[in-house]
């Protein structure tokens, strides 16, 4: 089986990592070819790896060079399947499909994000060549399900992480390289600055631990690629006067193995699928502390394996991290269950089985 996985994102995020985790799990079962944008984040790490990649440049959501490049590595090569990636990924693709007839669709939904009821929207969405769409989430599936035809198209397919590359070790130990004291207590967060992610709750938990509760001990480190929100976080925790105690990091090469030195992992997004760093945290006994957004309720319950609050309450974040910071003896038992439903449901093997499925059903057992 052949399959072209289609990626237009220029920035390292979960949906880069899932593609780079299921090529990598399906490299004895498939023959993966990536086809992705020139010298963006996803192409730079594949280099190093045996992956096939292909790229093209992708100067704006509509470059005919992407289109028709696309269209002609499909003229070209017998693939059976594409499997798309991103929102971004499905235009390039409806719109090569004008000028060579590519092969069936898979697409991947990796967000809760609603599906816009527009015309344009509506139309790549609910495209004929669309097999099947394979949701990141229960919740993922039933926002989809309300502006989408064919139901029955729709599959939850949870990402999981993979077990065979957790032995790394950290690149760096973050008290030493950003100077904080040793009994520093951290909070991490790891995650690119998109509106999704909602970082100004992030700010204001630190906001009211530290200047209302006076818990100086607490230093929140922040992980993840800057963008055009990110001077205006920075802003915010000049106003709060926060500057000693919250750590905007950037991008940083496997921020995944910092993990172990978080004392609690901390979400405050007001949209998700389900962020692969949860998977993380569960497989590092790391406790989290998040919002109830998305698919996030359908891999923590809310104070048997981790303490759930509801988006934009940066008090209910607050008091919730005091509580695990205060009874330190709930998690052993916390990461207990966390492990045990990472092994059981949720890693990239798991995954990549089901999607493997899922492609033989797409195509009938055809194959070129």
């Amino acid at each position: 089986m052949k399959i072209l996985h289609l990626s237009a994102v220029r920035n390292w995020g979960g949906g880069e990592s899932h593609i780079e985790n299921l090529c990598h799990e399906l490299k004895e079962k498939v023959c993966n070819v990536i086809f992705c944008v020139r010298d963006g984040m996803l192409h730079q790490r594949l280099k190093a790896q045996d992956h096939q990649v292909i790229t093209a440049p992708l100067a704006n959501k509509m470059d005919p060079r992407f289109i028709l490049k696309l269209a002609y590595l499909c003229k070209k090569q017998n693939f059976d399947l594409l499997h798309i990636h991103d929102s971004t990924a499905l235009t390039l693709a409806v719109m090569a499909d004008h000028f060579a007839s590519l092969p069936p669709f898979i697409l991947s939904k990796k967000t809760s994000f609603p599906i816009r009821p527009r015309r344009q929207t509506l139309f790549k969405y609910n495209y004929p060549k669309i097999r099947k769409i394979l949701c990141v989430s229960e919740a993922t599936k039933n926002i989809s399900s309300k502006t989408l035809c064919r139901a029955g198209r729709l599959e939850v397919v949870y990402h999981g992480t993979r077990l065979d590359n957790k032995t790394q070790k950290s690149p760096f130990e973050i008290r030493r390289k950003f100077g904080l004291p040793e009994a520093a207590v951290i909070v991490g967060n790891i995650g690119n600055h998109i509106e999704a992610k909602h970082l100004e709750t992030f700010i204001y938990t630190a906001d009211y631990l530290i200047n209302r509760k006076k818990q100086k001990q607490l230093y929140f480190v922040q992980i993840g690629n800057f963008s055009r929100r990110t001077e205006a976080l920075k802003k915010l925790v000049q106003q709060l006067a926060l500057e000693d105690h919250i750590l905007f990091t950037g991008y940083i090469p496997e921020a995944s193995a910092l993990i172990p030195q978080f004392d609690v992992l901390l979400l405050t997004s007001e949209n998700e699928g389900i962020p692969q760093v949860i998977y993380e945290s569960f497989y590092y006994n790391v406790p989290v502390v998040s919002t109830n957004v998305g698919g996030i309720p359908e891999v923590i319950e809310n104070k048997v394996n981790g303490l759930l609050t509801d988006p934009y309450d940066h008090v209910g974040l607050g008091e919730n991290l005091l509580f695990l910071l205060g009874n330190p003896q709930v998690i052993p038992n916390f990461a207990k269950i966390s492990r045990e439903k990472l092994f059981q449901n949720f890693t990239s093997k798991i995954m990549a089985g089901k999607t493997l499925e899922i492609y033989k059903t797409a195509l009938n057992g055809r194959v070129h």
